[in-house]
């Protein structure tokens, strides 16, 4: 199955961001990032979890390098592979302008949640004292 890269990074910031997206459209590529959030590591070191060849590992590193998700550096025969932050910081800024409207609706599920358990513990109390009268009344009866 061919790998889908974005195109060469472009020039505007939507774009690069675009392309940030569909570098990370991948599960692969999530995957690497998130082993790189651990510290660097080589392409076999890179490659060692998944199931895939390393040519298909090395052409979704440079997909991730392509964006600027990624960087490589050389020491000595290695090429260890290290996270940028400076992409995901521009995900996360994007992310940011719709916080107000998840904080929205967790305000919403919190004061639905606070109304039900409140409704609910009305509810047991209600039964509990029905419970006690019946008792009651029930031990009274069994006393006559």
């Amino acid at each position: 199955m061919p790998i889908a890269t974005p195109t060469t990074p472009r020039s505007t910031p939507d774009d690069q961001l675009s392309d940030i997206f569909a570098a990370l459209a991948n599960s692969t590529r999530r995957a690497i990032l998130a082993r790189l959030a651990d510290g660097e590591a080589t392409v076999n070191e890179l490659a060692e979890p998944f199931d895939v060849s390393l040519p298909a590992i090395s052409k979704h590193i440079k997909v991730l390098e392509e964006v600027g998700l990624i960087t490589q550096t050389r020491k000595a025969q290695y090429r260890p592979c290290r996270i940028d932050p400076g992409p995901l910081q521009a995900v996360a800024g994007w992310a940011e302008q719709y916080r107000h409207i998840w904080e929205t609706s967790f305000d919403r599920m919190d004061a639905y949640l606070d109304r039900i358990q409140h409704d609910d513990s009305r509810t047991d109390n209600q039964t509990d004292n029905q419970t006690d009268k019946e008792e009651t009344t029930n031990h009274g009866a069994i006393n006559e």
